[in-house]
C-alpha cells in the first residue's frame, strides 16, 4: 500500500474512534483482533445503508419478500452445503514472527515468510466455521456450527416462503443477518473481519433463464451503488474465471470497489445453478421441487444470488466520502456522504445561547428529531460546530440568529459548497424533505 493511501487508511480510522463511529472491540483489555464495535454514529450509518438495500430488494419488487433464519441451524445444513467438508484453507504460520498465511496466497512458500524471510511451517487444513455445542452435555452429538453465510437458511426455508407467500417463479427472498468465519488473516480495518453482517437476496429462477436473469441482476446491482453516490470511476465489474469459481457457481461477477488497499470485492452477484437446493434434497430427502401447476411444470429451480457484506459497504462509503480541502484559507476535513445515508441528516444551532435564541433552535430541533436524526449543537463557535459537523457528514446544518426572532427565517448552510440560503422556519421541512428523501 503506497504511504499516501497508508495515511487515508490511518487518518479515516482515527476519525471513526474519535468521532463515535467504530471502536475497537474490548478496547480496555488491549482488544480482540479483527472484532469491532459500531458507536453512536456507526450504528445509525450501518442501519441507513441496510434500510437503503431493503428497500431497494423488496420494496421495489413486487416478487421479493424477506426472511430472518435463525443463526443456529441443524448441522446436516453445512454438510449438505459442502461447508464442513470443504470450507477450509490450507495455513502455514512463521516459525521465527509467528505471522500466519493462507498457503495458496504465497507466491512462492519456499522463499520463506514475506515478513521476515523466516522458515515456513508445513501446511495444515483449517476449517473457517466457529463451532458450539447445544443442550446440557458436550459431546458430538451437540455439535453444531455457527452460520458462516446466511444464505443456507434462504435456501432450506424457500418452499415454505414460496407457499406461504404464494409466489410464482421467478422471485427472490431477501435476508440481512449475522455470520462468522474463523478468518486465517482478518484485516483492513472493517473490511475483513471474524463476525460480519450480510445482505443477500436469492432469486429463485426456471433452469434455462438463468444467463438471462444474471445478466440483468449484475448490471443492477452495479447501478444501485451508483444511484446511491458512490463515484463511478471507484467502481467496476469483475468476472471470476474458470479457476476462480465456487464450487457452487457457473458463473461469477463481483462488484468491486476501489479502496485504498486496492480494488477489493464488496458484492457477488453469483449462478449458483441448482447445486444447492439439490444438495439439500440428497440428504434431507425431501422433495425440492418448485410446481408450477399452471404448466404442469416441475423443477429444482436455479438461483441467481446477490450477497454483500454491510460492513464493507459501510467501509466503501466512508473510503469515498472522505476529503481534505480549505474553506477560508483553512484546513477543513469532511464526509460528503449522501444524504440518504449520512447518519446524522440535519443539525441546529443557535447562534448564541442568550436572549432567547437558543430556546427557538431547541425547539426547532425538537420538531426536526420527529422526523430525522438531527444533532442539537451550542457550544463554541459557529465555525468550529460547522467543521464538527462536516466531519461526521452532515449534509445541512441549520443556525437560529437573531434575525430568526424578528422575520422567522433560519440559515441552512449546505456541507459541500459551504454556501448559505435563508429560509422560512415554516417552510423547513418542506425544504429539507426534498433533500433529504432521495
Amino acid at each position: 500500500m503506497a504511504k499516501k493511501q497508508m495515511d487515508v487508511m490511518d487518518k479515516l480510522v482515527g476519525l471513526c474512534k474519535r468521532r463515535g463511529f467504530i471502536f475497537q472491540s474490548s478496547e480496555i483489555y488491549g482488544g480482540l483482533a479483527s472484532c469491532w464495535d459500531y458507536g453512536p454514529l456507526g450504528v445509525e450509518l450501518k442501519n441507513n445503508l441496510q434500510q437503503a438495500w431493503w428497500t431497494e430488494m423488496t420494496r421495489r419488487h413486487e416478487n421479493i419478500v424477506g426472511l430472518d433464519a435463525s443463526i443456529l441451524m441443524h448441522p446436516n445444513v453445512w454438510k449438505a452445503s459442502g461447508h464442513v467438508d470443504g470450507f477450509v484453507d490450507p495455513l502455514v504460520d512463521c516459525r521465527e514472527c509467528r505471522t500466519r498465511f493462507k498457503a495458496d496466497q504465497l507466491e512462492d512458500p519456499a522463499a520463506g515468510c514475506p515478513e521476515c524471510g523466516g522458515e515456513l511451517t508445513e501446511p495444515r487444513l483449517f476449517n473457517l466455521m466457529f463451532k458450539t455445542h447445544i443442550g446440557a452435555v458436550e459431546g458430538d452429538a451437540s455439535l453444531i456450527y455457527i452460520r458462516p453465510e446466511t444464505a443456507q437458511g434462504i435456501f432450506v426455508d424457500y418452499l415454505s416462503v414460496q407457499s406461504a407467500a404464494r409466489l410464482q417463479v421467478p422471485f427472490g427472498i431477501a435476508q440481512v443477518g449475522k455470520a462468522f468465519r474463523n478468518e486465517i488473516k482478518p484485516g483492513n480495518f472493517i473490511f475483513r473481519t471474524c463476525e460480519f453482517e450480510q445482505m443477500e437476496m436469492q432469486f429463485f429462477v426456471k433452469p434455462g433463464t438463468d444467463a438471462e436473469w444474471m445478466a440483468q441482476w449484475k448490471e443492477r446491482r452495479l447501478s444501485y451503488y451508483k444511484s446511491l453516490g458512490v463515484r463511478e470511476e471507484n467502481l467496476r465489474l469483475s468476472e471470476h474465471g474458470p479457476d476462480e469459481l465456487a464450487h457452487y457457481a457457473a458463473e461469477a461477477w463481483d462488484v468491486q470497489y476501489r479502496f485504498p488497499f486496492g480494488w477489493q470485492e464488496v458484492e457477488g452477484i453469483h449462478n449458483r445453478t441448482d447445486f444447492d437446493l439439490a444438495a439439500h434434497q440428497r440428504l434431507s430427502g425431501k422433495n425440492m421441487e418448485y410446481i408450477d401447476s399452471g404448466r404442469g411444470e416441475r423443477f429444482v429451480p436455479y438461483i441467481i444470488e446477490s450477497s454483500s457484506g454491510l460492513n464493507r459497504t459501510m467501509l466503501m462509503f466512508l473510503c469515498d466520502a472522505y476529503r481534505e480541502d480549505e474553506v477560508g484559507g483553512e484546513p477543513r476535513t469532511l464526509l460528503a456522504l449522501p444524504a440518504r445515508v449520512a447518519p446524522v441528516k440535519v443539525a441546529v444551532l443557535p447562534l448564541v445561547k442568550k436572549d432567547g435564541i437558543a430556546e427557538i433552535a431547541r425547539g426547532l430541533f425538537e420538531d426536526l428529531q420527529g422526523r430525522w436524526n438531527a444533532f442539537y449543537d451550542q457550544g463554541g463557535a459557529i465555525g468550529r460546530r460547522y467543521r464538527r459537523m462536516d466531519e461526521v457528514g452532515t449534509p445541512f446544518c441549520v443556525t437560529v440568529d437573531y434575525q430568526s426572532k424578528e422575520d422567522r427565517t433560519v440559515t441552512i448552510r449546505d456541507r459541500d459548497s459551504t454556501e448559505q440560503i435563508r429560509v422560512n422556519m415554516d417552510q423547513l421541512r418542506t425544504w429539507l424533505f426534498e433533500r433529504l428523501e432521495i
